[in-house]
């Protein structure tokens, strides 16, 4: 990224004292620093850090305890690796211009409508990391709720597909698929890829990592296979296996996203505005034609009416039509979990229960991403619904889709069993009754709270499912972790909100 300045540029010997900020970029100064007193630098100021033709854009810290001497500077470790920067380079530091893109963000968040180029400004300056966590908190807040116009959403859409790279296949029909979430487990495009791969249609699949659950595909893939595939092996993965399933952030497909993301996890917010321009644009970004959606529907999942999906699937609709990809959404019910692993791992593992056609596999899991699998081959073959049911049954039941599946984890860096957690505990029904509600949200809760998505062998074994009769003492679900401490952390979250999140009758 280039940044250019009007202010004088000063150097510092970078000095490295291993503080990770995560994502965040920071640098660091000492209090007695000349060049912080003649610029008038102040912790948090947002400098322009460079070296070697390269720069980024920095928070700046201040340290007070001798850490850094007089005419040394130091950086966080994802600014290191932005940088390529050693021990004693010298680092050009200086006053970052004003971001004018800000304005517009300050103008939504009064509730003025934005036109295509100030959503783009906003994008390209968020796709280039010129926006802090705190600017991208207060865009995201802007468009949370029910504040982005139907045109701003397609003109978000487009300014994300714009400011990263746009995969081309050179095929007629590109296959894809996406579910809007809410669910845990519910591991569909695992079993889907590997089933239209093997039917012949064309399916590079980018895939997101968790943003507010306890897995997304991304996570859930990385247990069996390398998903941080670069454009050329993604390309080159696909022409062997006619489909991948890899992390769309490793390529810079919407780039944009991918730091919205992050933001929105912290502040567990996915709006629905920000969510069709996420999906979509990923979608379009990867090259897809033809794309199926599935919006699962329940009182604890995302859209929590058929009301609200129905309005969803038009804006969908609309959205797409206007950037030109032809998708299908369908319904699914949102109630409860889908499959019993709730973690990368444990997820993984129902995945591959399925397409082994294990006796163990959750068939909830297995109608679900047949169900999909069959709306692929109807959108893009225009076939019946029975015909596409039958292609798709016979590719899992044959061993098929288990086989295809296995070739493209291969192809992707090499195939790896799901490991498993440290520490289990199970969870025992306090009284008999009939399951009758419940909490998807409070389950995510508890599995996230044990460890998942970042440890991947974290997360929960649900063993029950609506309407089940359940009696005193048997078991509920099985809390993993890797830890003592975030397995009895999980388990007393638990305790505190069992009777909202499995309710009996």
């Amino acid at each position: 990224m280039k940044v250019h300045s009007q202010h004088t540029k000063h150097s510092l010997l970078f000095k490295d004292i291993g503080i990770d900020t995560n994502q965040e970029l920071v640098v660091f100064m000492p209090a007695s620093c000349h060049v912080c007193k003649s610029e008038g630098f102040q912790a948090l100021t947002r400098l322009s850090i460079s070296f070697n033709g390269a720069a980024i854009i920095a928070a700046l810290n201040i340290t007070n305890d001798g850490l850094l001497n007089e005419g040394e500077i130091s950086l966080s470790k994802s600014a290191i690796q932005k940088l390529n920067v050693q021990e004693n380079d010298l680092l050009n530091v200086a006053h970052v211009e004003p971001l004018q893109s800000m304005t517009h963000v300050r103008a939504k968040l009064y509730g003025n409508t934005l036109n295509q180029q100030q959503y783009d400004k906003i994008i390209q300056d968020i796709a280039a990391e010129k926006y802090s966590n705190i600017f991208l908190s207060s865009f995201v807040a802007a468009c949370s709720g029910d504040n982005m116009k139907l045109e701003e959403i397609c003109s978000l859409t487009m300014a994300m597909i714009k400011a990263g790279n746009k995969l081309e296949w050179g095929n007629e029909i590109i296959a894809d698929k996406h579910c809007v979430g809410g669910l845990p487990g519910n591991r569909t495009t695992m079993i889907v890829v590997p089933i239209i791969a093997s039917l012949g249609i064309m399916i590079p699949k980018t895939s997101s990592r968790a943003i507010t659950s306890p897995a997304g595909t991304a996570d859930s893939m990385e247990v069996l296979t390398n998903v941080n595939l670069s454009l050329k092996q993604m390309h080159n993965v696909v022409e062997r296996e006619n489909g991948c399933i890899a992390w769309g952030g490793a390529m810079k497909l919407s780039p944009a996203d991918d730091i919205i993301i992050k933001v929105e996890r912290a502040l567990d917010i996915d709006s629905e505005g920000q969510m069709i321009a996420s999906i979509l644009s990923k979608k379009a970004a990867a090259g897809a034609t033809h794309c199926v959606i599935d919006i699962p529907v329940g009182n604890t999942a995302k859209v929590r009416t058929i009301d609200d999906a129905i309005n969803l699937s038009l804006r969908l609709r609309e959205v797409a039509d206007y950037i030109g990809l032809n998708i299908q959404t369908i319904t699914s019910d949102g109630t409860q979990p889908v499959g019993n692993g709730i973690g990368p791992s444990l997820e993984a593992r129902d995945v591959l229960d399925v397409l082994q056609n294990s006796a163990a596999a959750p068939k909830d899991l297995r109608k679900r991403a047949i169900t999909i699998a069959a709306e692929i081959l109807q959108l893009t073959w225009n076939v019946e619904k029975q015909l596409a049911e039958d292609l798709v049954i016979k590719k899992v039941d044959s061993g098929e889709a288990f086989s295809k599946l296995i070739s493209i984890c291969e192809a992707q860096g090499g195939f790896h069993e799901p490991g498993q957690a440290k520490y289990c505990k199970t969870i025992e029904s306090a009284a008999a009754g009939i399951i009758s509600e419940i909490d998807n949200r409070k389950i995510a809760r508890v599995a996230k709270l044990a460890g998942a998505p970042d440890a991947a062998e974290a997360g929960i074994d649900f063993m029950v499912q609506l309407k089940q009769n359940i009696g005193k003492g048997e078991p509920l679900f099985t809390i993993h972790a890797n830890s003592s401490g975030e397995l009895e952390y999980a388990y007393d979250y638990y305790k505190q909100n069992e009777k909202q999140i499995i309710k009996l009758n």
